[in-house]
């Protein structure tokens, strides 16, 4: 795994109503990774059909909270902090629906996702507000890292 990236699986509480996922508690992780428990923004992304890539990119500041609430996806993840112990090392990491997990991204690795199926929703919870005049973002084309992309066959 990459230093400072976490994946937490979470846990469906069921009844005959449907079902509830807790997705981040302040109690399981008071100071994730020295960040300070504040966020910017939440926000939901959609994609009406699989296949569709949103990245790459990485933050200076910025940390990232994602979460699959419906479908599923492949995120690709590559450290890209010189000073890190895993310094260039990529994972990935599938989460959904069936599935469900936290994934927590710091700043200085570049993440990117790609939906697995039609209708897949991802909500992300970002620890400062998207700044558009200058955004906190580094962007790379999707096969910066070669073909990370495809699904093969077992």
């Amino acid at each position: 795994m990459i230093k400072d990236v976490k994946v937490v699986d979470l846990q469906a509480y069921l009844d005959d109503r449907g079902y509830l996922i807790e997705i981040a508690r302040h109690i399981d992780d008071p100071e994730p990774h020295g960040v300070v428990h504040k966020f910017g923004q939440v926000y939901l992304v959609g994609d009406d059909v699989r296949g569709v890539i949103r990245g790459f990119h990485k933050h200076h500041e910025l940390w990232d909270w994602f979460f699959i609430s419906r479908g599923s996806a492949k995120f690709v993840l590559k450290d890209d902090r010189k000073e890190s112990p895993t310094y260039l090392e990529m994972v990935t990491i599938i989460g959904g629906s069936r599935r469900p997990r936290l994934i927590v991204v710091p700043p200085g690795v570049y993440h990117g996702w790609m939906s697995l199926e039609d209708d897949t929703q991802m909500i992300s919870t970002a620890s400062h507000c998207y700044n558009r005049e200058n955004p906190d973002e580094v962007r790379i084309p999707a096969d910066s890292f070669g073909d990370v992309w495809t699904i093969e066959g077992r």
